[in-house]
Order: C-alpha cells, then structure tokens, then sequence
C-alpha cells in the first residue's frame, strides 16, 4: 500500500508517517519508482508507535521498544520484555518529575493570583 493508504488506515497524516520512518520506526520497502511500499505490518507498528506516544513516551525510547507491543484481539498490548520494563520506569519516574514541577508551578501561580486579587480589593 502506499503511504495514503497508510495514512487512511491509521488516522495518521502522511508528514508523521514520513517522520516515525526518519526516527527509524517505520522501514517501507521501496518500489522502483522510489515510492514507499507498505503493508499490513506497518498499520500495526504506527498504531503501536502511537500507543506508545500515547503513553509519553519519546520516539527515540519507541525505536527501542516496538518489538515489545503485540496485536492482541485487534488491541495492542505491551509484552513483558526487560527492555520494556525498564524503559517504563525511567519514563514514569520522568513523567512523575515533571509533574511534581507543574505542581510547584501552580502553587507559585496560585499564592501570586491570589495575593494580586487581595491587592484589588483593599
């Protein structure tokens, strides 16, 4: 199939597909006119690239880990592999960072709001 008829089948625009295919997530076979050949397979690896982007993760830890998600009962499902394990702990201990450091920011954000609006009532 040819990269619109990825795209079709995936919901994902033919820009992202080109770049998952820069990050090496994606490897179509190439035709004789140079076009991009894709198959079946590759409609599951982009929805598992877009599971696994769903989750956080970036396309440089995805590369790593794509032969850890299976198609299950048309769901996609991570496997047990170490691999990916350890990639979700790194990540969710990341994630869990990021949002200790949002949490900070509110607060801040909110002691400033409010004593901006105590400054507006007297």
């Amino acid at each position: 199939m040819r990269i619109g008829d990825l795209a079709e089948a995936t919901g994902v625009n033919r820009r992202l597909l080109r770049y998952y295919e820069e990050q090496g997530l994606l490897r179509p076979r190439r035709l004789a006119n140079g076009y991009r050949d894709y198959d079946d397979g590759d409609v599951v690896a982009v929805r598992s690239i877009r599971y696994l982007l769903a989750g956080g993760l970036p396309t440089s830890v995805i590369a790593g880990l794509m032969h850890c998600v299976h198609a299950e009962d048309d769901r996609l499902v991570p496997s047990g592999c170490r691999g990916m394990v350890s990639a979700l702990q790194r990540e969710t201990a990341r994630v869990a960072e990021a949002i200790a450091g949002l949490r900070a920011s509110q607060e801040a954000l909110d002691a400033m709001l409010a004593a901006a609006v105590r400054k507006l009532g007297e």
